[in-house]
């Protein structure tokens, strides 16, 4: 008797507590992105493990009229990092490997080999090639490829810095990871994640990808261009532990929770995971939230982009999948955690662009140097588009909806200039930082 006391005590003390988030303006928000016509995919918010909102946007299938639901399956793209992170970790503390083992005991054809570590492996400072940017890929990356390959590629490209002189992603480090696990093992990689991570977590619609089906209520991809455009397959040979991973949002969210709650690993490995250098931890990254300490990951294959966050104050997992994205997934993260807070929010209003001459960019153009954080930024045009580079960092268009403001919704960046004052402000996931222009 007193066990179901308890445990309705819990249930109406949970009742009460989900009832805090505003769903309505939940639905508000992604109901305005359907509505536009501005992104598809699925969102789960979890409160310690507990599903307490979700929503479904769009089609897992355009030609057959398939709609997307709850259980639909999207490709997560380099979240699947954090899962072969966990994998190794474990693999760790087995002392079936250590963080100090150099890949020359697995691939010692690989170029520096015998001073790249696990460790560096993980957190993205071993210096080699990002296998992705081959000016091949798109070719074969739709193919199936063997594990030799793949090795062989990788063996033939160029140090780009000594191993633990910076942080600078690279999916290779993650092919790697996956068949050094694959070694140890003595199983595939889709053995791997089962044993590991998929059955003691329960996760009932997540499991190593193949070629998709859309009878199986998986989603294809897709990219705006006019209207929707489906986009290749990569054959999931390729990514393999760097992103080869299909999920629900749920079963997302479900993952990072268990991961921070100390079932997959020790607290002594979590806070390797965490630790970040060069914005890199173990298959973790922090997103640029101000109100709380989050970490998780984000990914991208074929048209599909996905991004999870876990703050672990409050044991939320917030996970959102798309297979058509325009609005970028950081503002959509933005939006989910500051209406979850009671934040200060404003709904997406997608104004049309102006239509500014080339001349009229003139006014923004050079580098703009940051204090907070250190880095530069430049700004150059293409016809009548700005575009914007950051040092070391990611090249996007960006577009004016307002005199002297700029945006990329797909960036989740906003931009403000000040020309006659030689600055700009820059906006990125609710953190703002001031630029001068050198």
């Amino acid at each position: 008797m007193i066990k179901k006391i308890l445990i309705i005590a819990f249930l109406i003390s949970y009742t009460i507590n989900a009832q805090k988030i505003n769903k309505a303006k939940l639905d508000s928000l992604f109901s305005v992105i359907d509505h536009k016509n501005k992104g598809m995919g699925s969102v789960s918010v979890l409160e310690n493990g507990i599903e307490i909102y979700q929503h479904t946007m769009g089609y897992a299938d355009l030609k057959n009229k398939v709609k997307a639901s709850h259980n639909t399956k999207y490709r997560i793209g380099s979240i699947t990092k954090t899962f072969t992170a966990t994998i190794i970790m474990q693999l760790i503390e087995e002392k079936k490997l250590s963080l100090v083992t150099f890949l020359s005991d697995y691939f010692p054809k690989i170029p520096n080999a015998d001073k790249i570590t696990i460790k560096h492996l993980l957190k993205h400072r071993s210096g080699l090639y990002n296998i992705t940017n081959d000016k091949d890929f798109r070719k074969w990356m739709v193919v199936p490829n063997t594990r030799q390959q793949m090795l062989d590629r990788i063996e033939k490209k160029e140090i780009q810095f000594k191993p633990d002189e910076k942080g600078k992603y690279s999916n290779t480090n993650y092919v790697l990871l996956s068949y050094i696990a694959e070694d140890i093992e003595g199983k595939s990689y889709a053995e791997i994640l089962k044993s590991r991570i998929i059955i003691p977590c329960h996760l009932k619609n997540t499991y190593y990808g193949s070629k998709i089906n859309s009878k199986e209520n998986e989603a294809l991809s897709y990219h705006m261009d006019e209207e929707w455009v489906l986009q290749p397959e990569t054959d999931m040979s390729v990514p393999i532990g760097a992103g080869a991973i299909v999920s629900t949002s749920k079963d997302v969210a479900i993952f990072y929770h268990n991961l921070f709650s100390d079932k997959l690993v020790s607290k002594e490995s979590l806070l390797k995971m965490k630790d970040l250098e060069d914005s890199y931890g173990m298959g973790l990254v922090q997103f640029p939230y101000d109100h709380k300490e989050n970490f998780g990951h984000s990914g991208g294959i074929d048209g599909f982009q996905s991004v999870a966050i876990y703050v672990p104050e409050d044991k939320l997992s917030i996970s959102y999948l798309s297979n058509g994205v325009i609005l970028g997934f950081t503002e959509i993260l933005v939006g989910v955690a500051n209406i979850y807070y009671d934040l200060e929010y404003k709904l997406p209003e997608f104004k049309p662009a102006l239509h500014l001459k080339t001349e009229e960019l003139d006014a923004y153009l050079g580098v703009y140097k940051g204090e907070e954080p250190p880095f530069e930024i430049t700004m150059t045009k293409e016809d009548a588009t700005l575009i914007v580079s950051a040092k070391n960092g990611p090249t996007f268009p960006v577009e004016s909806h307002e005199k002297n403001k700029f945006q990329s919704n797909r960036a989740g960046v906003h931009i403000e200039f000040f020309p006659e004052q030689n600055k700009m402000i820059l906006q990125l996931g609710g953190k703002k930082a001031e630029f001068k222009r050198k």
